[in-house]
């Protein structure tokens, strides 16, 4: 049995409420184990003997769309994976301060070599920085301007990026997956 973690996108954003009880519900009707979630941002734990993983998240992609009205893009990882992307520690040489936030692009297709090849970039703006990436993930640097974070490193992604992606903050993502451990 393979724990895995689902990074949801468009989860309790933009007026799409859903409560964690549901989405724990309709991935136990799927016969997934051990489901669980954390915090409200659309992070589910699970167990499953399935090795499939895209035929895995293509089957809950239908159910969460076929029982929220919607679709929901749903990024897989294991346990260890999360943990081997902590442990490349990308922030590292960040000097962060109270108006910088790190985060994590959960991604379900790598992205393409044109902006892998140009890492790092940063905004227009000046909003965010993508630093770094691997094959499923995106690091980002957001910058705190009046407050608030006003932009979307995925607008970094050329129009011919077909995958999904849905962020975390880098220290939650490392909350999710020591909870997701205790399971």
């Amino acid at each position: 049995m393979e724990t895995y973690i689902a990074f949801l996108r468009a989860v309790n954003v933009g007026g799409r409420t859903v409560k964690m009880d549901r989405l724990r519900e309709l991935f136990a009707e799927l016969g997934l184990e051990g489901v669980r979630t954390y915090i409200q941002s659309g992070n589910v734990f699970f167990r499953t003997a399935e090795t499939d993983r895209a035929a895995l998240g293509a089957r809950i992609e239908a159910a969460l769309e076929a029982g929220l009205g919607y679709p929901v893009p749903v990024m897989l990882r294991t346990v260890e994976e999360v943990e081997a992307l902590l442990a490349l520690d990308p922030f590292a040489a960040v000097e962060v301060t109270e108006d910088e936030r790190l985060c994590v692009l959960f991604l379900s297709e790598p992205l393409p070599e044109e902006v892998t090849a140009a890492l790092p970039v940063a905004s227009p703006k000046g909003d965010w920085e993508m630093i770094g990436a691997t094959a499923g993930a995106a690091f980002v640097v957001m910058h705190v301007r009046n407050g608030r974070l006003n932009s979307n490193p995925a607008t970094a992604f050329p129009t011919s990026y077909r995958g999904q992606a849905t962020s975390r903050f880098f220290h939650t993502t490392a909350k999710i997956a020591a909870a997701a451990r205790k399971g």
